[in-house]
């Protein structure tokens, strides 16, 4: 335990903590840590009826914040964060999440990042449902939202308090906990060294978790957030909540939140065990099941399966996880997926030796630092994931970009003079440690694996040389942001789902590869426009509301198979129905639910035009996520690749040169992706550029003449 330390109180400001009415508490908080400046500012009917909560808010007090030409290193840019109304349920599983978001480092358009946790929901229940962060400190400082007192307060941080996040973390509790009860109602938002050195650090929310005792993490990690909390010098963001029950959002009705959740957790107790296990391994039940289908990444997105992956898959990770059931990230959700390791020794860097809880892996930490890197040692991956959280770095921009470097390394792009002795080979987890801790420190090759893979290609072209075809095929990103880890060659659906986000190829807007490649349910391009239309906004609403999307898909009623239509689980959208309702009081229907997120899903599209990107030319995709770059890949699935030949193009294989097939394929995949862009924004209401229109934004009643301005620009 450490010395209670003396803080240095810059700023304070005594508030009266709100009952929460129907899920909101009725007001934001604003801290500018640069000006000492912290108001309370309300949540009028418009942000409620318009908005939502959660991403939404996030957007809509970003979208005042800041100016039209702001960059995410400006002291105007803000760290957002919102959970929801329906945030704080403990009768339904998977109902702590919040949302974070800036304007990102890697992509200077807004991210948004969902998390678990406990911070989220303690933010509401002490008071706030939304806190904005802006400006920029001299010092490192801490913000401190009392919910039991009523006061926030900003500290300035001693200079010897801990950066990276495992320590902090006890830090911060031996400074505010002073009983059992505070540390069960306390949670921080940090990051760590790797943060402050990187385009690519994460936010990570703590729980504390009542069993071990001890703290845990769920992080933000997409698209740089914690790096912007580090450039503005702070240190944590902490919320201490007030003791509360179910009944804290003081809901509309109890009871029919109550039905809904018995309905669900019977559901998991029942078919969990029979299905995905995620009570028991979490989401690396999804190797497995990836590497069958030919969709786990291997060697950059170069393949989809390898015979080791059996050394990382579910099974392994089910016998080394550490917990009793259900570990779940927030009270009363029986899916518990949240697993951790107990009784890690590190074995590598600064904290060499030491016995720590490492949280996951989840699968994208798995597949990502794993698979795509070609490592399959189950302790190195768990090394990698204990050091990405403490030091604050994204696991899937890590290993989307390490896999990136260690292709150019075997291509000759990269070499050991340029690496510092580095040999960035598929497999060589030690050289990917070393990596990492160069990242921490801000030093040597860490420093340009840093900049994320878009920089990384400029970097390599006009310092190395590199070809700027090769690099720019196989770098994967879009936007600017690392992919998450699906192979996506023969889902053009897919393609979509990564190319047609609003952030950045993430697989939370919308998944639908097993739909599209496997079933073939979207065999035209309309159907696929119309899914690439309804997933990506049913997704977004979790996010408006504060669910998780776990519980939604990844344990279903053996009946759902016999609906009309099965991959939208409609028995459990209507759960989720009857919890907004429940909560907020609010009849809607399931076409309301669409466009609650439509309203918010174009309003981010017009900030990212505003912010001068959002247009279709910012929708292209690397061509690996859609076919073959090298002729080994082509080799690989040679059989598959000249029977598509054959059927889709009435081309004879027999009698063409690897380079011409090749070739044949990528003029035909990559007119595909434009012909459906086409069909997607037609589908969504947006131009031939992507811009949605003035009559699209009308009819979801967000035309407001600030945001109008910004698409009549490029109309």
């Amino acid at each position: 335990m450490s010395e209670k330390a003396t803080l240095h109180i810059l700023a304070e400001f005594p508030y009266s903590v709100p009952t929460i009415e129907r899920g909101y508490a009725g007001q934001t908080l604003y801290v500018n840590v640069g000006e000492r400046a912290i108001q309370a500012r309300p949540v009028t009917e418009e942000m409620k009826l318009k908005f939502t909560g959660g991403r939404g808010f996030d957007l809509w007090l970003l979208w005042h914040g800041v100016k039209d030409n702001t960059r995410w290193n400006d002291p105007e840019n803000e760290i957002t964060i919102s959970s929801g109304p329906c945030a704080g349920i403990t009768q339904y599983p998977g109902s702590g999440k919040s949302i974070a978001a800036t304007i990102s480092p890697l992509t200077n358009v807004v991210i948004d990042s969902n998390v678990g946790g406990h911070f989220g929901p303690y933010l509401k229940f002490a008071g706030w449902d939304a806190i904005e962060v802006q400006g920029k400190a001299a010092r490192d400082v801490i913000v401190y939202v009392d919910g039991v007192a009523g006061q926030v307060t900003l500290y300035e941080a001693p200079a010897d308090a801990p950066t990276d996040t495992h320590l902090l973390g006890h830090w911060l509790m031996d400074q505010f906990a002073a009983t059992e009860e505070d540390r069960q109602l306390m949670s921080f938002v940090t990051a760590g060294s790797g943060a402050e050195h990187t385009l690519m650090g994460c936010l990570n929310f703590s729980l504390y978790d009542r069993k071990r005792k001890a703290l845990r993490y769920k992080q933000a990690g997409r698209g740089g957030i914690g790096t912007v909390l580090r450039d503005k010098k702070i240190k944590a963001l902490v919320v201490h909540a007030p003791p509360f029950g179910g009944d804290m959002n003081h809901p509309a009705d109890l009871k029919r939140i109550q039905a809904a959740g018995a309905d669900i957790h019977q559901e998991v107790r029942e078919f969990d065990p029979v299905q995905n296990r995620m009570r028991n391994r979490g989401t690396p039940y999804l190797v497995k099941i990836m590497d069958d289908y030919d969709l786990l990444p291997v060697h950059n997105f170069q393949f989809g399966r390898h015979p080791d992956t059996p050394k990382i898959k579910g099974e392994v990770w089910e016998a080394r996880l550490t917990q009793g059931l259900p570990d779940g990230c927030w009270y009363g959700c029986t899916v518990g997926c949240a697993h951790a390791v107990d009784g890690f020794v590190v074995r590598t860097g600064p904290y060499q030796g030491q016995t720590v809880i490492v949280d996951g892996p989840e699968y994208e930490t798995v597949a990502g630092v794993g698979s795509n890197c070609g490592i399959f040692d189950p302790e190195a991956i768990l090394e990698i994931n204990f050091y990405c959280d403490t030091y604050g770095i994204d696991t899937i921009s890590f290993g989307t970009a390490m896999a990136f470097a260690m292709e150019c390394y075997e291509a000759g792009v990269l070499n050991a003079e340029r690496t510092g002795g580095l040999e960035l080979r598929f497999g060589n987890a030690d050289a990917a440690l070393e990596v990492l801790h160069q990242m921490a420190r801000g030093e040597g090759f860490g420093q340009i694996f840093g900049m994320g893979i878009r920089r990384m290609k400029q970097y390599f072209i006009e310092h190395f040389g590199a070809d700027p075809h090769f690099v720019w095929d196989i770098g994967m990103e879009a936007k600017g942001l690392e992919y998450s880890e699906y192979l996506t060659k023969e889902s053009l659906a897919q393609q979509g789902g990564y190319g047609l986000t609003n952030k950045g190829p993430q697989h939370d807007e919308a998944w639908l590869i097993f739909m599209d490649m496997v079933n073939n349910e979207l065999p035209t391009f309309e159907d696929k426009a119309e899914a690439l239309h309804y997933f990506p906004m049913w997704r977004t609403w979790f996010g408006l509301c504060g669910f998780c999307k776990l519980p939604w898909n990844d344990v279903v009623h053996p009946k759902n198979k016999l609906t009309p239509q099965p991959q939208k689980i409609m028995h459990h959208v209507e759960n989720y129905r009857q919890l907004f309702i429940g909560v907020t009081g609010r009849e809607i229907s399931y076409d309301d639910i669409i466009t609650m997120s439509e309203r918010v899903y174009n309003f981010q599209r017009v900030f990212n035009i505003r912010l001068g990107y959002g247009l279709r030319e910012h929708d292209a995709i690397p061509y690996r996520s859609a076919g073959p770059v090298t002729v080994e890949e082509y080799e690989s699935r040679a059989d598959r690749y000249d029977r598509q030949l054959r059927e889709w193009l009435g081309l004879d294989p027999e009698t063409m040169t690897i380079h011409e097939k090749m070739a044949a394929h990528r003029r035909y995949r990559m007119e595909r992706y434009e012909k459906l862009i086409d069909a997607v924004y037609k589908r969504r209401g947006w131009t031939e550029r992507g811009v949605p229109t003035p009559e699209k934004l009308h009819e979801l009643g967000i035309d407001y003449p600030d945001v109008i301005a910004v698409v009549q620009r490029h109309l």
